[in-house]
């Protein structure tokens, strides 16, 4: 079983950055993909990136591609996603993920584990 903790949401103006932590249980982190998802007010959730078990080789939706960076630190069980040049358009509950292989997915049901997730909010 793996836990996951999402930190690091709140409430940031345009233009600004936050970094968002996902904090996981359990002895087999190092191998399992990790990802982090997103669902704004009365949408869907969505995928925003996704990282490999070493590290070496991520994925990010086309929103945020250059804006947002996922990386992860094996040695603290913990996944992090730098969030940067913040839009109004990001403002959702932000999900961490993990799922029982090394290579990364993209969509919802390739993930087996979900943290309870944490609020971004952007003022415009």
């Amino acid at each position: 079983q793996v836990q996951l903790v999402e930190s690091g949401g709140g409430l940031v103006q345009a233009g600004g950055s936050l970094r968002l932590s996902c904090a996981a249980s359990g002895r087999t982190f190092s191998s399992y993909a990790l990802g982090w998802f997103r669902q704004p007010p009365g949408k869907e959730r969505d995928f925003v990136a996704a990282i490999n078990w070493s590290g070496r080789s991520t994925y990010y939706a086309d929103s945020v591609k250059g804006r947002f960076t996922i990386f992860r630190d094996n040695a603290k069980n913990t996944v992090y996603l730098q969030m940067n040049n913040l839009k109004p358009e990001d403002t959702a509950t932000y999900y961490c993920a993990a799922r029982t292989v090394g290579s990364w997915g993209t969509q919802l049901s390739e993930y087996d584990y979900w943290g309870q997730g944490t609020q971004v909010t952007v003022s415009s």
